[in-house]
């Protein structure tokens, strides 16, 4: 009987697989330090609010400026509230904002879903005139709409507000490009069943866009809680203003602005927004990628 011997090949070097895995370790340091390095740019001006508003006058106004406290105070936040009607501008800011917020959810899903989901004569030109209208600048129809809100006598309130916002032609084409990515079938379903145009809207159709309303009010809120020019023009005293327009009537001695003071109001505005987002991160980041979806 013949043995046979087995010959075993010689074993290959590994110096390839580990400069592999060398090079992708290097490369996922290099991705994380850029990342961090941009994360820290795109921070810089909340820091510098932050750090500005705990310190007192004498440490914001000397030269050269110094980006960390000396001496940490609070006597900012306590100055907001003695020289602004803070709360009510907070009030004012929530009432705003969330009613424009709500309205235009309103009437943009419904808009959008006729543009959408029914055939009818004019879809089409209404469709090119909403999207054109986009195309306006915003300063081109402030006076126009001013007009009109004086001769209703709504200048100083809050339907002057939030009425001329109430619809917006960006959400009306944003919700109706989701629409139509839903199947039809469902439709044809429920009308066979014999359900009516609101019925399918309201049970079938609002409950497959969560995400595409979510996103929309997320950002329609954010816009006018940080709006500026429309609460200056629409408003002409402290007690109906907002918050953005209330800090631009801080000044000192002499006009100098309270930067310190000013700070901690700016510290204070955006607190509600960074605790929204925390809240409903998860949310909104799988909002804005289920949009994205045909």
């Amino acid at each position: 009987m013949t043995a046979t011997v087995a010959r075993t090949a010689p074993s290959r070097p590994t110096v390839a697989p580990r400069r592999r895995r060398i090079g992708r370790s290097t490369e996922r340091w290099l991705l994380f330090a850029a990342a961090l390095v941009l994360t820290l740019i795109v921070l810089l001006p909340v820091i510098v609010i932050v750090l500005t508003a705990f310190k007192p006058a004498s440490e914001i106004n000397a030269y050269p400026p110094t980006l960390l406290p000396g001496t940490w105070t609070l006597d900012n936040f306590a100055k907001i509230f003695s020289d602004l009607p803070f709360g009510r501008l907070f009030v004012n800011s929530l009432v705003f904002a969330g009613g424009v917020t709500v309205f235009a959810l309103v009437f943009d899903s419904l808009a959008a879903y006729a543009l959408a989901r029914i055939d009818f004569r004019g879809n089409r030109v209404i469709l090119i005139v909403i999207v054109a209208s986009l195309m306006i600048p915003f300063q081109a129809t402030l006076i126009p709409v001013y007009q009109l809100v004086a001769q209703l006598g709504w200048v100083n309130t809050f339907a002057g507000l939030i009425i001329p916002r109430a619809a917006d032609a960006f959400g009306i084409f944003f919700l109706r490009q989701f629409f139509i990515a839903l199947p039809r079938d469902l439709d044809n379903a429920a009308r066979i069943d014999g359900a009516g145009e609101f019925r399918i809207f309201r049970s079938i159709v609002l409950p497959n866009a969560v995400p595409a309303l979510l996103t929309l009010a997320i950002f329609t809120f954010v816009n006018n809680w940080n709006d500026l020019l429309w609460p200056l023009v629409f408003t002409t005293s402290p007690e109906m203003g907002t918050i953005t327009s209330g800090l631009t009537l801080l000044t000192g001695p002499s006009g100098i602005i309270p930067y310190g003071t000013m700070m901690a109001g700016s510290l204070i505005a955006v607190l509600p927004l960074a605790v929204m987002f925390l809240i409903m991160q998860r949310r909104f980041i799988e909002s804005v990628a289920t949009t994205g979806l045909k």
